[in-house]
């Protein structure tokens, strides 16, 4: 009996002490893997000893040159530039950013003076189209077409809109930018330079270079006012040719009120306002309405023809008083007083500027002739 209750009993104690013994091992393999574990992360180079790696093409290395035609079918070099501050844009007409930042483009200075640097805009995609929205937005500056990407790539830019800010000497000093707003920032003053080091070499010469902490203005701080006039500013004056033939001036209006709308035919919220600005001139006649429009003379009288205005409208050229009124989009507008000064903020939009209207109407004006004849 007690032999055969050993032999069933033997395996299942067999088994237990294998099991025990197979559990023993296991742990202290696990203990062994877990210190392996632990030596190899304290031995493992830390992500914050690596390199930060730039985007695009080194700082401090010289910007590859190129030679592209403009829109007009005249070559252009990137060396041609030397001696001024560049700003290489790399474009796209299908670009929805890229379109966005159309209009502060043109409004960059062209001069190359007080820090600022000269725009070059590299372009690519289909050339009619490329025309059509630099002269739509009225882009001054050299606007240079490539052939699908072959400069785009020699300089590691892969999208739009991206570029560099390139030195007098013709070397990069900023990092492959990317974005409109981060772009117009640099168009205003360049980077810090990089920090030196105790051998006198550039420090982003080896990697060492802090990138990330970049002391660029503000737009809101730049000399290029963006943001508007404010009321009780005097109201710059003007003398724009009409539409209609002859030329206004905004002196000619001292005495009268004046609600003075910036407009474009290619504007569609414009398109909708001016209807309700026809009506304010036709039934108001305690205030004169003026627009400042832009682009071609007879487009801007096919609109007025198609709208029925009977309004003044005055053409600038470019953005030259918007300049002076510190706003660059349409429609915006302004209420002046008859001493030629600001009775308002800038309004934007179809409501803010009809509001104007009633404002002025709720307050009461005395009432005036129509409009003045050219002069």
């Amino acid at each position: 009996m007690t032999t055969i209750l050993f032999a069933t009993v033997l395996p299942w104690l067999l088994l237990a002490a294998g099991a025990w013994l197979g559990y023993q091992l296991i742990r202290q393999n696990g203990r062994i893997l877990l210190r392996l574990e632990a030596i190899d992360k304290r031995l493992a180079p830390r992500g914050d000893d690596k390199p930060k790696k730039e985007r695009g093409l080194p700082i401090g290395t010289v910007a590859p040159d190129f030679e592209l035609l403009d829109l007009a079918g005249d070559r252009h070099k990137l060396s041609e530039f030397r001696g001024k501050d560049v700003l290489l844009i790399f474009f796209n007409p299908k670009c929805g950013f890229c379109t966005k930042m159309a209009d502060d483009l043109a409004a960059l200075p062209l001069d190359g003076e007080n820090g600022h640097a000269v725009p070059v805009v590299v372009t690519t995609g289909d050339l009619q189209a490329n025309r059509k929205l630099v002269e739509l937005c009225r882009i001054r500056g050299v606007v240079l077409w490539q052939n699908e990407m072959e400069v785009a790539s020699r300089f590691h830019a892969q999208g739009t809109p991206m570029g560099y800010r390139i030195d007098k000497e013709g070397r990069i000093t900023s990092e492959l930018t990317i974005g409109a707003e981060e772009l117009l920032k640099l168009a205003e003053r360049a980077p810090e330079r990089p920090p030196v080091n105790r051998n006198g070499s550039d420090a982003s010469a080896n990697g060492s270079a802090n990138h990330g902490q970049k002391d660029y203005r503000s737009l809101a701080a730049s000399r290029l006012n963006r943001k508007g006039l404010k009321a009780g500013e005097a109201a710059p004056d003007f003398r724009l040719p009409r539409i209609d033939g002859g030329e206004l001036s905004l002196s000619n209006y001292r005495g009268r009120r004046v609600l003075l709308v910036f407009s474009d035919p290619h504007c569609g919220p414009c398109a909708e306002l001016a209807p309700r600005l026809n009506e304010v001139h036709l039934e108001r006649p305690e205030l004169n309405v003026l627009v400042i429009s832009r682009g071609d003379v007879e487009e801007n009288r096919a609109k007025a023809s198609e709208l029925g205005l009977t309004f003044p409208i005055v053409l600038q050229q470019k953005w030259e008083v918007s300049l002076k009124y510190a706003m660059f989009s349409t429609p915006i507008g302004y209420l002046i007083d008859e001493q030629g000064i600001l009775a308002s903020d800038v309004a934007v939009g179809v409501g803010p500027i009809l509001a104007l209207v009633e404002e002025l109407v709720a307050v009461g004006v005395p009432a005036s002739a129509g409009a003045f004849e050219s002069s």
